[in-house]
C-alpha cells in the first residue's frame, strides 16, 4: 500500500520544505547533539559499522512518519528503512515503528534531526484522529498556526492533523474531518489551494464592536469569498448579533441567492455565559436537547451511562459539567444559538465553534450531539512537550543483536 495515497495531491511539496528549512538552519553538525558528532568521528576513524536503529514512542500515537523518512533519505540516500506501521495506523505505546539500517558514521549525526520530525506529527495525528471520531458530523479547520513556533512546526503539526483526519475517515466513512487550514502554507494537506478563515476580533473592534458592519466590510472587500462567517461574541450578544447578521445576509443583501453561505462563529470568553444563559438555563437547554431531565442524568448520559457522584472534587465530572453547562463555548451555548437561528427562520446558517476544542472537549460535545457544523481548533497540538519525545536505539551492529538492558523488547523474536 502506498503510505501516502490517502492524502491530497500537493502535500509532498510542503514536506520537501522541511528539508529546505533544515538546510537553511545550517550544516547538520551545527544542529545535532554533540555526542552524536563525536560518535560519528570516532567510528569513521576506527572502522565504520552497519547498524540498525529501532524507533519507538512511549505513548500511543497515529503513525505520521513521512517527514522523518524524507529527512533521513535526503541526508543518507542509501539508508534501508523498514516500517512496522503504515501512515495513519494506530501505534500502541512502546511499539517499534521503524528500523533504520545503514552506516553508523552517517546515521549517528542525523539522529537528532530525525527524532525532531517524529513525535510532534504523530501525537498531533493521534489527537486529530480522536477529535474527528468524536465529532463525525462536524468539519474541522486547522487554526493552530498562531500557537506554533514557525513554519517547521506548522508543517509538522498540520501534516499530523491531515494524517489523523484521513485515518478517522478510513475508520468511519461518516467522518467529515479536517477540510482546511488557516494558512496558505499548509492548506494543500487538506485538499485546499489556499487558507480559509472568518474574521478576527480585531476586525470587529475596528468597526467599534459592530459585527454586522465588520461583515459588510468583509463582503464588499473580498467579494470572491463564498462563505461569510460572523464572529458574534465581541460585545456579548451572541444571539442578537447572529440573527442581525443572518437577516442582512439572507433578507437584505440576498447573498444566499448568489450561492454564498453564511455562518456564525462562537468564541465566547471563558469568563462569562453566552447571551441569555446562566448555569441553570444551560442545564435546561442541554436537557431539552437530549430529552433528559436533571443535571445528574445529563452528565451520566454523556459519560456513557456511568454513574458518578456530582462532587466538585471529581475532576472528570467537573470538566464535563463545565463543557456542557459552563461559561464560554459550552454545548448549551451552541444549542442556544442554533435554536435561536432556527426560530428566526435561518436553519441554513451554520455554526462554527472555537475555543479549546481538544480531544476531551470534542468527546463531550460529540456525546451531547452539539449542533456545531465546523470546529476551528489548534488544540490537536500535543498538550505537553514530553509526550512528543521519540526514542531511537541501535539494536544490531553488523548483524549482531545488541541493545542496552531494558530495551530488549525492540528485538524481533528469534
Amino acid at each position: 500500500m502506498d503510505q501516502r495515497a490517502f492524502l491530497p495531491p500537493g502535500h509532498e511539496a510542503i514536506l520537501d520544505r522541511l528539508i529546505a528549512l533544515a538546510l537553511c538552519a545550517g550544516p547538520v553538525v551545527s544542529q545535532t547533539d554533540k555526542y552524536f558528532t563525536n560518535t560519528s568521528r570516532i567510528v569513521a576513524g576506527h572502522g565504520d559499522s552497519r547498524v540498525t536503529f529501532a524507533v519507538f514512542m512511549r505513548r500511543r500515537v497515529v503513525a505520521a512518519l513521512e517527514p522523518a523518512l524524507r529527512l533521513i533519505r535526503h541526508f543518507v540516500p542509501d539508508v534501508e528503512i523498514r516500517r512496522f506501521y503504515a501512515e495513519g495506523d494506530i501505534v500502541p505505546s512502546e511499539s517499534k515503528m521503524l528500523e533504520i539500517t545503514g552506516s553508523l558514521a552517517r546515521l549517528s549525526e542525523v539522529e537528532t534531526l530525525m527524532l525532531q520530525k517524529i513525535g510532534f506529527p504523530c501525537v498531533s495525528a493521534n489527537n486529530a484522529y480522536e477529535m474527528c471520531r468524536a465529532m463525525p458530523q462536524a468539519a474541522f479547520m486547522d487554526m493552530h498556526a498562531r500557537h506554533g513556533s514557525g513554519a517547521e512546526m506548522n508543517i509538522l503539526a498540520a501534516y499530523g492533523a491531515a494524517v489523523g483526519s484521513a485515518a478517522a475517515k478510513r475508520a468511519d466513512p461518516n467522518v467529515r474531518g479536517f477540510i482546511g487550514s488557516s494558512q496558505d502554507l499548509t492548506a494543500p494537506f487538506f485538499g485546499a489551494e489556499k487558507g480559509m478563515g472568518t474574521m478576527p476580533h480585531a476586525l470587529v473592534g475596528y468597526t467599534g464592536g459592530d459585527v454586522l458592519a465588520a461583515m459588510k466590510l468583509f463582503a464588499s472587500s473580498l467579494p470572491e469569498v463564498r462563505s461569510l462567517t460572523a464572529l458574534v461574541d465581541y460585545t456579548g450578544h451572541e444571539v442578537t448579533d447572529s440573527i442581525a447578521c443572518a437577516r442582512w445576509f439572507y433578507d437584505e443583501a440576498g447573498l444566499g441567492e448568489q450561492g454564498k453561505s453564511f455562518g456564525v462563529r462562537l468564541d465566547t470568553h471563558g469568563g462569562r455565559f453566552a447571551e441569555g444563559l446562566d448555569y441553570e438555563k444551560s442545564v435546561e437547554t442541554v436537557g431539552h436537547w437530549l430529552g433528559v431531565q436533571g443535571e445528574y442524568n445529563i452528565v451520566e448520559q454523556v459519560l456513557g451511562g456511568r454513574a458518578f457522584q456530582l462532587d466538585p472534587n471529581n475532576i472528570l465530572v467537573d470538566k464535563v459539567r463545565r463543557i456542557l453547562f459552563g461559561k464560554g463555548v459550552s454545548a448549551a451555548a451552541i444549542i442556544h444559538v442554533r435554536r435561536a437561528l432556527d426560530a428566526a427562520g435561518y436553519r441554513q446558517a451554520t455554526i462554527v465553534g472555537s475555543s479549546g476544542f481538544d480531544p476531551q472537549k470534542c468527546q463531550i460535545m460529540g456525546a451531547a450531539r452539539a449542533p456545531v457544523d465546523l470546529v476551528g481548533t489548534g488544540s490537536f497540538l500535543p498538550a505537553t512537550l514530553t509526550e512528543t519525545y521519540a526514542t531511537a536505539d541501535i539494536i544490531r551492529y553488523d548483524g549482531v543483536r545488541r541493545v542496552k538492558v531494558g530495551r530488549e523488547f525492540l528485538h524481533d523474536p528469534e
